[in-house]
């Protein structure tokens, strides 16, 4: 099997229209995790994907018949952009089914590289169920998006790209895995070549095909998949690549939504280059991979796969990357319902920067803040943070690691509280810095009762807070001479529309 498929590997007619890419060192990573980092740039490719090798590998091989009638594919994407661009360079026409679920950035790039496109189903499974019924009654040849020899075998030169660009004894290469067409194509010639080197494959948690195929030694069908990482969102593994797995690859590691998403910042952080989610698995892995052996000095190649990622998405990335860097800690705490509560509550944390504070007035005696802290000793400090708010006094629930508050929970700490009297509302712009929230508690003192708050760190150069607080009417121009003396921008947003439906007191 090595040989027949390291020999096709090397025929790949792949550079008619793919790009070798550069391997490139990841210095801050290679400095962080202790070990030689290198990161192989499949997201520069025209199509800004891998997949372009493993599709135009198959149309070249297709005859003038099979030409004539024209090619049809499934994806949710990457594979469909480079089927596109591989038949509008050899003038073949070409129809992509695409789940209604794509990102509009790939479906609208494979309408210009010129092909035609149908969007059926919510999944890939279902789009290649709709694919299959119509190549079969037009008589299309169908390109496989990873279960075709030729598809592995034109993944499989990345492999040939990196023994030949590395220099040196290489530990491991770490490969995302959907379908398994690129994780073979790595493994037969890595394994040809330099079988001493670990192909070592990431999936996400929620869409482990691979995984579970080689767990329990045979392929199975997941019975549904996260879409999050949309260019891997696989049920089942295709037969030639599990077969090939089965003998070649040394592992697969399965990692989290946060962690992808921290994996994203890493590779934005070291090349300014914006991954999408499957595109960050591999250095995700990587990371985890550290984590758990404990390994150091050694050579790791990590395949950026691909880059195309819609731009809205970016928002829930950087919402969950300080979460998967183990930066931030969200934490519900329970504080006395009285002035000056807020102000000993973040002595309590120290110098450590509030990435987030959320709170709305409940009762007369209990507080529940949501707090976001940040954090640079990774969980060990946030167990001791825990640990040291407990033994202060205060009731914790450590929420970092639950979906709900992650997800829900944090956007919905508010609305409106029966009997609350004499509340203001006011905007503020904070200064983004450690330290200003409790200026301005510390100003405050314990003269008004703070009823409503709201606060999100999005890296600005001010931070954005919302307060509500009671303030007696025979006591205002004392609360305004406190503001003007506290010297941050603020508005007052008391009768505001937005406020009066939503959060002002009924």
């Amino acid at each position: 099997m090595l040989e027949r498929y390291l020999k096709m590997i090397s025929q790949s007619r792949v550079y008619e229209v793919a790009s070798e890419t550069p391997l490139v060192l990841a210095g801050q990573l290679s400095a962080r995790l202790g070990n030689t980092v290198w990161m192989k740039r499949e997201d520069l490719q025209p199509v800004h994907s891998f997949k372009l090798r493993g599709a135009y590998n198959k149309l070249a091989s297709l005859s003038a018949e099979d030409c004539r009638k024209g090619v049809i594919a499934a994806s949710a994407g990457n594979h469909a952009q480079g089927v596109a661009l591989a038949a509008r360079t050899r003038g073949i026409k070409a129809l992509i089914v695409m789940p209604v679920t794509t990102p509009s950035i790939k479906v609208e790039s494979v309408r210009q590289l010129g092909a035609r496109i149908k969007l059926s189903g919510d999944t890939y499974d279902e789009a290649y169920t709709k694919a299959a019924e119509i190549a079969e009654t037009r008589g299309m040849a169908f390109i496989h998006p990873y279960d075709d020899p030729l598809v592995i075998a034109g993944q499989g030169t990345i492999a040939l790209e990196i023994l030949r660009e590395h220099q040196g004894d290489l530990h491991a290469i770490f490969v995302p895995v959907g379908g398994g067409g690129l994780i073979a194509g790595i493994a037969v010639c890595v394994k040809a070549l330099q079988p001493t080197v670990k192909v070592i494959g990431v999936e996400p948690d929620e869409a482990p095909c691979m995984h579970e195929a080689l767990q329990r030694g045979r392929r199975v069908r997941l019975k549904q998949v996260g879409i999050f990482a949309d260019g891997v969102a696989v049920r089942q593994v295709g037969k030639e690549p599990f077969r090939i797995a089965r003998k070649y690859v040394d592992e697969v590691i399965l990692v989290s939504t946060d962690e992808i998403c921290a994996a994203i910042k890493d590779i934005f952080d070291e090349c300014r280059s914006v991954v999408e989610p499957a595109g960050a698995l591999a250095i995700a892995g990587m990371k985890h991979y550290v984590e758990r052996t404990g390994i150091s000095g050694a050579e790791l190649v990590a395949i950026n796969s691909g880059a195309n990622i819609n731009f809205d998405r970016l928002r829930h990335v950087s919402e969950r990357a300080e979460i998967g860097e183990h930066r931030e800690a969200l934490l519900a705490v329970t504080i006395p319902e009285q002035p000056g509560s807020f102000r000993r509550f973040c002595r309590a944390l120290g110098r450590r920067g509030i990435t987030e504070f959320n709170y709305r007035y409940a009762d007369a005696q209990q507080a529940h803040i949501f707090a976001g802290v940040q954090l640079k000793g990774g969980n060990e400090e946030r167990e001791q943070l825990v640990r040291q708010l407990r033994d202060t006094g205060y009731p914790v629930e450590d929420l970092t690691n639950s979906e709900i508050a992650k997800l829900h929970i944090r956007y919905m700490v508010g609305g409106r509280v029966p009997g609350l009297t004499d509340e203001v509302l006011y905007r503020f712009q904070f200064p983004e810095r450690p330290g200003a929230l409790l200026t301005f508690l510390t100003s405050m003192g314990k003269r008004w009762n703070i009823s409503l708050f709201h606060y999100r760190n999005h890296g600005a150069d001010y931070g954005r807070v919302l307060v509500g607080i009671q303030v007696p009417r025979g006591s205002r121009k004392e609360f305004r001479r406190f503001l003007d003396d506290l010297g941050y921008l603020y508005w007052e947003e008391t009768d505001s529309r937005a406020y009066n439906l939503f959060l002002g007191g009924s």
